[in-house]
């Protein structure tokens, strides 16, 4: 291990080199291009907690099954846009599986990743009513997701969950809802960065209520059945992963690949479009596309507007992959479940060194040990944490670009820290908390 702190002028002058002079305000690309920097100046292998990357090998029943689909030519030929037959039938199945949903498989749609699931959403959802103007986000969440609606010209809507939990969050979406402006509202569960995860009561009153005010739902579940605190992933028996697809006819489930099958890669998800939407026609949707048909205009208008369609093979391994855990021959648990056993190592870590948990419960309950969690330090601001931690080879991003109301927040990722920077990490924080004393 190389010398920790990081002397101060090594830090300054890579900041210089790579334009990224204040961590606080970085992307989690512009972070992630500084470490590496700075890893490659010092030696010094960082504790790595700012990018959500799968830790785990991705599972040989995919990636075998995308070799044998080249050998057999699929390289060779445009996959058909609405998506390979067996992905769209696996997909409605897994969703009756492990939610309880029925989903015809004419709506469960592969899409370059949730990022591109989520763009077609913005694309089709916000232009179906010319008298609402964007989307609203239940915040902490996914960055890029604003990002897009930014794009796309689009108004938005925020607010941070975490002070109206529970029955206090009817009164707060209602406010919002009542205004007639709000076209779509989107939320990640469980939630990137916090790891809050919604109950059954906050789910129906996010699903009534979009009921109430036609707004369409669109949940992100790119962390499918990672609450660990319930086994969610045994096909057919309860209890289901929840969802607000049992409180709202109009929604749009997001499935991504990415972390629950270490599928990053190969970026592949299912958009899958419940029934009722997927026929429901919008006549303000033919200022934009050929069909009013939300269905139709999210395959052959958005999407197609897009791309010609998600990689070939990939479909093959994704669809494979599906059909493993619908038989009942893969239990993707059983692999994933090492991210909460490292949360909850990693957390203690932290704890025990002066930290605390910034998001720290879902209403009365400790938070879930799960791919991320949020850490605070005591009179600092997130700037000065991050600003701090990086002479300690320590590595996350502030939550100021999530949509939190927290000014002294942090997210972190388990997934890239090996067990064996464990020790690292525990010297590290040791060193920290010396330099900079706190008082709890």
């Amino acid at each position: 291990m190389g010398i920790i702190p990081i002397p101060e002028d090594i830090i300054e002058s890579v900041k210089e080199s790579t334009g990224i002079l204040s961590p606080g305000t970085a992307s989690i690309r512009e972070i992630v291009s500084l470490v590496n920097r700075l890893e490659r100046e010092t030696g010094i292998s960082f504790v790595r907690m700012e990018m959500g990357v799968p830790g785990l090998p991705a599972p040989e029943i995919g990636t075998n099954a995308e070799i044998e689909a080249l050998k057999k030519g699929v390289g060779a030929l445009y996959p058909d846009i609405a998506g390979l037959r067996s992905l769209k039938e696996e997909s409605s199945r897994f969703i009756k599986l492990f939610l309880d949903i029925d989903i015809s498989a004419a709506g469960c749609i592969p899409t370059v990743g949730s990022m591109m699931g989520s763009m077609i959403c913005f694309l089709v959802a916000n232009r179906n009513d010319r008298t609402k103007e964007g989307s609203l986000f239940i915040d902490p969440g996914f960055p890029v997701q604003k990002q897009q609606v930014k794009m796309l010209g689009h108004d938005y809507f925020s607010f941070d969950i975490y002070n109206y939990r529970g029955s206090k969050l009817k009164a707060k979406l209602e406010s919002i809802l009542i205004t007639g402006k709000v076209s779509s509202l989107i939320y990640s569960n469980p939630n990137n960065p916090t790891w809050i995860c919604f109950t059954e009561e906050e789910l129906s009153i996010i699903g009534e209520l979009c009921m109430k005010y036609d707004v369409i739902a669109i949940e992100d579940l790119a962390y499918f059945g990672m609450d660990f605190r319930k086994d969610y992933l045994n096909p057919g028996e309860p209890p289901f992963q929840p969802t607000v697809a049992r409180y709202t006819d109009n929604y749009v489930l997001l499935i991504s690949s990415s972390k629950i099958f270490s599928y990053a890669g190969q970026r592949i998800a299912i958009m899958a479009i419940s029934d009722h939407l997927f026929n429901r026609s919008y006549p303000d949707l033919l200022r934009y596309y050929s069909s009013d048909k939300f269905g139709h205009s999210a395959i052959f208008g958005a999407l197609y507007g897009i791309s010609a369609g998600v990689t070939h093979s990939v479909q093959y391994g994704f669809s494979a992959l599906l059909k493993a855990v619908n038989d009942g021959k893969y239990k993707f648990r059983d692999d994933i479940i090492e991210y909460g056993e490292k949360a909850g190592i990693m957390k203690k870590l932290f704890i025990d060194n002066g930290f605390t948990i910034t998001y720290d419960k879902d209403i009365d309950e400790p938070i879930a040990d799960g791919f991320y969690f949020t850490i605070s330090y005591p009179g600092m601001t997130a700037s000065e944490l991050i600003d701090a931690l990086i002479p300690f080879g320590v590595s996350a991003i502030t939550l100021n670009t999530t949509g939190s109301e927290r000014k002294d927040g942090l997210r972190a990722c388990v997934s890239q820290v090996p067990r064996s920077l464990f020790g690292d990490l525990e010297y590290r924080l040791k060193s920290f908390r010396k330099k900079y004393p706190a008082n709890n």
